[in-house]
């Protein structure tokens, strides 16, 4: 099989808050209105990113993390959201040498531009600096010279006496200046405590956005000059694989049940956090995938057998949620009859006796609430005993990224034991039900979600 080519480009930036979201998903907007199939990406485990680039692409937004799913699974899992696209736009996290606490360049934007070979545009906010610049471009430059940048991104520039000064003072560094914002141009994405509001909370406000950042981009980036800079990455290393749910070399069990269970998957505004490929192993281990919606559905979908509820924001919807008690007592009924129930974060608060006060499902007897704290990092975690999802001693990277606190009643297992940044068990096992505040990839251990359709399949 020849090497797979795809054109690649990595967005990335020195810092946080330097504006590569707005260019990440503008410039994914932008090649797709000039007649490009669009691959998006994003580097880290976020959520709320690949709604909007899915929305600029009309593709499936992924992620490609090396910490929860291992670097070698980095350029397969690529691959497998490429297939069939002109272009791949990857944006990056954090700044572009900043990944996991202290794991060196694990699941940092330029250990996957490294992974995948692909060229990096700097995003870089221009606002109080002029010949500066040059030496912070510089230093980005030479710190890994594996890293390839290829083109520098200038964001918030005052005026045209501004650019020429940047743009005479890069010069020196041979890094070409591929696009220039202005800093009155701003596009309104709005956040909150957990970062941008998901597109499926204000798609109307959304489609604007990315159209905004589409026309920036358009307007201030030389498009022609950043396909072509993709356009000299060559095969993506061992790229003649790219990840299916259904590969042998996953070592997965194949049920001799025929019968084809349904999954019920949480979806609508308050659970939002799913990566894509949970459903693609599913539905690849034999599963049919049904969506319901928790603030609007009053009953499961017919012939549930078992049940997933993603991350999200439960807390901002937990009036609406109580409200629909017929909802609550039918997943709390499902619980009680063993059926397999897999819940993350979100889900853990849903599953809950009560949130912020309200009645949630009561199927755990744990009381949730918010907290000022914010909890956030990748854990590395081990299943303690046997779950509906992970067999004892299956070993997990998680990430958890909330502001709740769960205070557990009596009675239920932990899920996992977690080894840093201190040990500790975390989560909840009873019955069928696994709930935890990790978000665990599935790609990573593919036997989890094989695991789960058997136990739908016989429970």
């Amino acid at each position: 099989m020849s090497p797979v080519r795809v054109p690649r480009l990595v967005i990335a930036a020195p810092s946080s808050g330097s504006g590569k979201t707005t260019v990440a998903t503008g410039l994914m907007a932008a090649l797709t209105a000039r007649g490009l199939a669009v691959s998006p990406h994003k580097v880290g485990p976020d959520y709320i990113d690949p709604g909007y680039h899915a929305l600029a692409t009309g593709r499936v937004g992924r992620n490609l993390d090396a910490y929860l799913c291992g670097p070698e699974s980095v350029g397969p899992l690529f691959l497998h959201g490429a297939r069939g696209c002109d272009i791949a736009v990857v944006e990056g996290v954090m700044g572009l040498y900043d990944g996991a606490a202290g794991e060196g360049e694990l699941a940092s934007t330029a250990q996957v531009a490294k992974l995948l070979r692909a060229p990096v545009v700097l995003v870089v906010d221009a606002s109080s600096q002029s010949r500066s610049v040059a030496a912070l471009v510089h230093g980005f430059v030479s710190w890994d010279p594996e890293v390839r940048v290829g083109g520098v991104i200038l964001n918030k520039v005052a005026s045209d006496r501004h650019e020429a000064l940047l743009r005479e003072a890069l010069e020196s560094t041979g890094v070409p200046v591929l696009g220039v914002l202005r800093r009155a141009q701003h596009v309104d994405t709005p956040s909150r405590h957990l970062g941008l509001v998901p597109v499926a909370e204000r798609r109307a406000e959304a489609v604007e956005s990315v159209a905004a950042m589409a026309r920036l981009v358009a307007e201030g980036c030389d498009l022609a000059a950043l396909e072509s800079l993709a356009r000299t990455a060559g095969a993506v290393p061992g790229g003649s694989a790219p990840w299916t749910p259904a590969s042998p070399t996953h070592h997965t069990e194949v049920s001799a049940h025929r019968r084809t269970p349904v999954v019920a998957v949480a979806g609508g505004s308050a659970f939002t956090f799913s990566y894509a490929e949970h459903a693609e192993l599913l539905a690849a281990a034999g599963a049919e995938i049904v969506t319901f919606d928790p603030l609007r559905d009053e009953e499961l979908p017919e012939g549930t057998a078992g049940l997933v509820i993603g991350g999200g924001f439960p807390e901002v919807y937990a009036a609406e949620l109580s409200a629909n008690e017929r909802l609550r007592k039918s997943v709390a009924a499902l619980a009680q009859s063993g059926a397999p129930v897999a819940a993350e974060c979100a889900g853990l608060l849903y599953l809950c006796r009560e949130l912020d006060g309200l009645p949630m499902c009561g199927v755990l007897d744990a009381s949730a609430r918010m907290s000022e704290r914010l909890t956030l990092g990748y854990r590395d975690a081990v299943a303690v005993g046997d779950s509906s999802l992970a067999a004892a001693g299956t070993r997990m990277r998680g990430h958890e990224f909330h502001r709740t606190v769960v205070e557990p009643g009596a009675g239920d297992a932990p899920a996992w034991g977690v080894r840093a940044p201190e040990p500790r068990v975390e989560g909840f096992v009873q019955r069928g039900v696994h709930a935890s505040y990790l978000h665990t990839h599935w790609a990573s251990e593919p036997g989890v979600a094989h695991r789960f359709v058997e136990r739908c399949r016989t429970s």
